[in-house]
């Protein structure tokens, strides 16, 4: 996991721990750093990891679009929209990578921070985490997939009012409303994302991709397609040679106790 700029990683027992590495720009996502994140997923992809975690360097997980370079870029409509598409691509193959990611959440997660932590599969908030869209008040709109992602996190309404108003969302209320699952009251997220991305790593591979692809492709179908599909997945994933040896053991009243405390 080496030549990323902005990514610092390193493998641990098959779990990928790897940190936004921007932190005198609060992590702010340029051009290039949307690139490195696409190429980053796409190595995962290739690689024998079975999950990753994705912390930030710095006070802030990211503070979104790096508005600077924007400005100075005096974009044309056409290239911000390429600009966008890239963005696409880049968390989609952060989510469709095929092992579960983890986000270990600290300080700003904010515009186009938070549509990279909705690409997550789980996200862990710590103490300083907070939660907004200020697009309204910037006079910009999102364009890295939170219309999407975010959109089914939290709705559609609540979507509309932190973009309009800048609410902000911390703690426990995020939990509630969706943006995260975890939330810390200590202000570091790593040991706890890392424990989530461990216990994560110990289920079959085949099992994780379905998880972390197939909801979400079934999530976009029609219901009878979708039923299909989800029969076709557990047709595939439940008589996995994995599968047997698991549910051999728990009825054989061997297996261990798996339902997280």
């Amino acid at each position: 996991m080496e030549g990323f700029s902005k990514i610092e990683a390193e493998v641990s027992d098959d779990v990928v721990v790897a940190k936004l590495n921007r932190p005198d720009k609060r992590n702010a996502l340029d051009e290039d750093f949307v690139d490195q994140i696409e190429a980053f997923f796409r190595s995962v992809a290739r690689s024998s990891a079975k999950a990753v975690v994705l912390g930030a360097n710095g006070k802030d997980y990211c503070a979104g679009l790096d508005l600077v370079e924007h400005y100075l870029e005096d974009r044309s409509a056409e290239d911000f929209m390429l600009i966008c598409r890239k963005w696409h691509k880049a968390f989609e193959a952060m989510q469709f990578c095929g092992v579960p990611v983890v986000a270990a959440l600290k300080g700003a997660v904010v515009g186009g921070g938070l549509e990279l932590a909705s690409a997550a599969h789980i996200r862990v908030a710590d103490a300083t985490t907070y939660f907004a869209l200020p697009e309204g008040q910037r006079g910009i709109f999102t364009g890295g997939g939170a219309t999407v992602r975010v959109a089914k996190l939290v709705g559609e309404a609540r979507m509309m009012d932190m973009m309009l108003t800048g609410r902000v969302y911390q703690g426990e209320e995020a939990v509630r409303v969706g943006l995260c699952q975890y939330a810390l009251d200590e202000d570091d997220s790593l040991p706890k994302a890392i424990e989530i991305a461990r216990r994560a790593s110990e289920n079959p591979p085949l099992s994780n991709l379905a998880i972390t692809s197939g909801i979400s492709h079934i999530g976009n179908m029609p219901s009878t397609d979708a039923f299909f599909a989800e029969a076709f997945i557990a047709g595939i994933t439940n008589t996995q040679p994995a599968s047997r040896e698991r549910l051999a053991a728990f009825a054989n009243k061997t297996a261990p106790k798996t339902l997280a405390t």
